[in-house]
């Protein structure tokens, strides 16, 4: 077998011998050989000149998708720093008692506290913002952190209680609730 291939790469290279001396005596042959490495040439570059185009689109896609992502997601941080102080008026309008809600000048002051409380959600909703459901949803590891375990009737792995909000702007999660979870009574 391998005097086989041995003979062949012979006879190869004698054919290609006989066909450059038969190329200096016929310009014919000499043209011919000179037109076939062309457009060897040519179908080389047309190819290196597909990839090229075809890359570059690629680069182009890419490019775009990131700067969409990026235009998307560009609030994250902001947003993100804002829900805590979302956290401190929620936490001050529930600190406030009925006896201060009573108080003419007091709850003119709650009210504008309320109506700022009111426009923060309204921009953080514009730029979507939106709170994660959480009591009475089974526990979902990738936007609900389980802080404890509460005995209940309910079906283990049930989320009981929530701690704190959580907040997901689009389909990205900014923060995780923080949760109680229903586990079986002792």
């Amino acid at each position: 077998m391998m005097d086989a291939t041995k003979d062949e790469e012979q006879l190869h290279d004698e054919a290609e011998e006989i066909r450059k001396e038969t190329a200096q005596a016929a310009p014919e042959v000499a043209e011919h050989d000179h037109l076939a490495g062309l457009e060897k040439e040519l179908e080389e570059a047309k190819s290196k000149a597909l990839y090229a185009a075809a890359e570059a689109q690629n680069v182009r896609r890419r490019l775009e998708q990131e700067l969409q992502q990026a235009t998307s997601y560009a609030a994250a941080g902001f947003a993100r720093d804002m829900l805590a102080i979302k956290d401190h008026l929620d936490r001050a309008l529930a600190a406030v008692g009925d006896d201060l809600r009573a108080d003419k000048t007091a709850s003119q002051f709650l009210a504008g506290i309320e109506a700022t409380a009111r426009e923060l959600d309204a921009v953080l909703q514009r730029h979507g913002v939106t709170r994660i459901n959480t009591v009475g949803e089974p526990l979902d590891p990738h936007r609900h952190q389980a802080m404890m375990e509460v005995p209940s009737d309910q079906e283990p792995g049930t989320i009981v209680e929530e701690m704190q909000a959580g907040y997901m702007m689009k389909d990205r999660l900014l923060r995780p609730a923080l949760v109680g979870v229903a586990k079986k009574p002792d």
